[in-house]
């Protein structure tokens, strides 16, 4: 589900990837729909390959956006209740992942994430986690390889 959501360092909002070339990506911009040309060496992460520090090991991001959809019932995340304080992030996220590691996981994360979450909703997701793990991945050019269990995903 979140294999084609891109996010872009330096770029705003959330980007659903269209194709692919040897030069870089084209992409649409989920918040005012544009397409834009990317360059490979700028930063690009899948919201598939992003995970949640907890207790136990790490949440992958869709588990957690799933977890807020549950929670919110299908409704989008009203920021504007949090004001400028940093507590209420952590309150919210405490009633959807008690688990979450406290130490590692910064209000600033929170806020991203909330904020993904409410554009991903906005454009009709109402599933966000992978069903199941298929044994071959593909890197973001649709290149099949080995699933490696030592690769390093983005931790919020």
């Amino acid at each position: 589900m979140l294999k084609d959501i891109l996010s872009i360092s330096g770029k705003p909002g959330l980007f659903k990837l269209l194709s692919s070339s040897k030069s870089g990506f084209v992409v649409e911009s989920l918040t005012d729909k544009r397409r834009m040309p990317v360059r490979l060496n700028e930063r690009i992460v899948s919201l598939k390959e992003i995970s949640v520090y907890t207790e136990q090991g790490d949440v992958p991001l869709g588990d957690v956006f799933d977890k807020i959809y549950a929670f919110q019932q299908g409704k989008e995340v009203d920021l504007k209740q949090f004001g400028k304080e940093k507590q209420p992030y952590f309150d919210f996220l405490e009633k959807v992942l008690p688990e979450y590691d406290k130490e590692q996981v910064h209000a600033n994360e929170i806020k991203k994430m909330l904020t993904w979450y409410n554009l991903l909703v906005a454009n009709g997701f109402e599933k966000f986690a992978t069903v199941s793990e298929p044994e071959e991945m593909e890197d973001i050019e649709g290149n099949e390889r080995p699933a490696d269990d030592n690769e390093k995903a983005e931790k919020l």
